[in-house]
């Protein structure tokens, strides 16, 4: 179990900043191996999303000082851009949790998402993340919202969304990292109310690996996937994801 909760934070810490989606991970990897227990409840689950919460406030760190001190329109683009998915992962988390976590649409959706990544690279990118306006930044939120819906990945859409309003690839990933801290520190904090008011026991141990886990590698895919797009464009992350795609329709068909 241990071994499972190491490696599930591990795809944790890569996926949720890789465009691949880490809700498709976290949904697949345990179906696709028949996985069951502690690694494959609500509870561990906040666990790994506040492991990559704590890459992200080191990680940025430095970048948030400076917001709240010196940058404030910059602060009031996230305030802007935050505000569709926290809506909507108030109001339809629940139905997204029973209804769309199904192998097939995640497929679907990793071959969708994939697309517009490979068109959003095609755009002009020339805006440095402070000329960030309300449009962009509505925009930007919207496409993070859509990102409820498992597969679709939210570093994958929003840095798309980035690219088409103009922003360098570098900057629209640092704006999408910015804006997804509020947007999973609300998700954890309201998935752990739900945790604490149950009657699960905990096993500390392994929710503290698959924590460790997810946040060492976290912050790495964060220093990495930053680094990497002052290059390369997305598309190999687009491949994976066809590549993932088709992995899932074959293990349908193969339990089918």
């Amino acid at each position: 179990m241990i071994v499972e909760a190491i490696i599930l934070g591990v795809i944790q810490g890569l996926t949720e900043f890789f465009p691949v989606s880490s809700t498709a991970h976290l949904i697949i990897i345990p179906w696709f191996f028949d996985w069951k227990g502690d690694v494959n409840t609500l509870t561990f689950d906040v666990a790994l999303h506040a492991g990559t919460l704590t890459a992200l406030l080191v990680g940025f760190w430095k970048d948030w000082l400076e917001i709240f001190t010196r940058k404030k329109k910059l602060l009031g683009m996230i305030i802007v851009a935050s505000i569709p998915a926290g809506v909507a992962g108030l109001y339809l988390n629940d139905i997204i949790e029973k209804t769309l976590r199904k192998p097939l649409l995640i497929s679907l959706m990793l071959v969708t998402v994939g697309l517009v990544m490979l068109a959003a690279e095609k755009s002009q990118k020339r805006k440095d993340m402070e000329k960030t306006n309300f449009l962009d930044a509505l925009i930007i939120g919207i496409a993070q919202a859509v990102a409820i819906i498992p597969g679709v990945s939210r570093s994958g859409i929003t840095i798309s969304a980035g690219l088409f309003k103009g922003l360098k690839r570098e900057a629209a990933a640092r704006f999408s990292f910015l804006i997804s801290t509020p947007i999973i520190a609300g998700a954890t904090l309201l998935h752990l109310k739900k945790c604490l008011t149950s009657r699960e026991l905990y096993d500390i141990p392994l929710f503290t690996v698959g924590f460790i886990s997810s946040a060492i590698t976290g912050f790495l895919a964060i220093v990495f996937l930053l680094n990497f797009l002052k290059k390369y464009p997305l598309n190999i992350f687009v491949y994976y994801r066809f590549i993932l795609a088709v992995v899932i329709i074959a293990g349908i068909w193969l339990r089918g």
